[in-house]
């Protein structure tokens, strides 16, 4: 099967700090790709090159087979790479259903003049993003959300809407940068069938950083570990498992 993602012997430096050292993998189609590690490893530092945030000053990443380095962010996102964010990143006195909108941003073709006298195609075109994004609204289950601000809603459902906004932007390919992180259990089970869903589901493939390792090994296809920038493990759960680099890397190396 032809990969999806192709990332080849990528190397990222700043200054005299090596944050990626010669790393490679690649994702296929409708697969659950997850990445651990201690922190500082190098994990975000990945979903940065990938989004082409930071540029390596070695290697090669191909999408879909073809480079997408040197491109600006927002035209890798265009692609079809779309993220969601470790740290939330909505814009809070907005309600759901705007925030959501703003996924769709690279998806719409009118111009300022069709927008401001709102007819013909300019209409039709924000009456059929608003319809996805109801789709959207109901897949991830926030109907009661729908019209409030983000900034009102507990942790868990802003997290959701994070998630709704990238599968707004109808990804080829979704990285999700700790999508559990500070989310207590309900939350992090709900958030883990919501995921399952997309792959199941929307066959979207995905590329999930994140430390919680029960949910990792549950869900994931296989897994890379980085550590010091270094890919130290790659294969499926049950073999990164019993690596035991990847043992010495979280518990220390007398535990290998």
């Amino acid at each position: 099967m032809t990969a999806l993602l192709e990332v080849d012997n990528i190397t990222l430096r700043f200054g005299g700090v090596t944050a990626i050292n010669d790393v490679s993998f690649d994702v296929q189609p409708e697969e659950l790709f997850a990445i651990i590690g201690p922190n500082g490893a190098g994990k975000t530092s990945i979903f940065n090159t990938l989004s082409q945030v930071y540029r390596p000053q070695e290697g090669t990443i191909r999408f879909e087979g073809e480079s997408i380095m040197g491109l600006r962010p927002d035209k890798v996102a265009e692609l079809g790479i779309a993220r969601t964010f470790q740290n939330i990143e909505l814009f809070p006195q907005m309600n759901v259903i705007d925030n959501l909108l703003t996924g769709r941003h690279i998806r719409m073709n009118g111009s300022i003049f069709d927008g401001a006298i709102w007819l013909g195609k300019a209409k039709k075109e924000e009456l059929e993003n608003r319809r996805k994004v109801e789709d959207i609204i109901d897949f991830l289950e926030i109907e009661q959300w729908r019209k409030h601000p983000v900034a009102l809603l507990p942790y868990g459902f802003q997290k959701r809407v994070e998630l709704g906004r990238a599968l707004a932007m109808e990804p080829k390919l979704l990285l999700l940068d700790e999508p559990v992180a500070g989310m207590n259990l309900e939350e992090t089970e709900d958030m883990a069938r919501f995921i399952l869903d997309i792959k199941r589901e929307l066959n979207i493939p995905m590329i999930m950083v994140e430390h919680d390792m029960g949910l990792v090994m549950d869900i994931a296809d296989r897994v890379m570990v980085l550590d010091f920038g270094e890919r130290i493990a790659m294969g499926t759960p049950d073999q990164v498992q019993a690596n035991p680099d990847v043992i010495a890397a979280y518990l220390g190396s007398e535990f290998a």
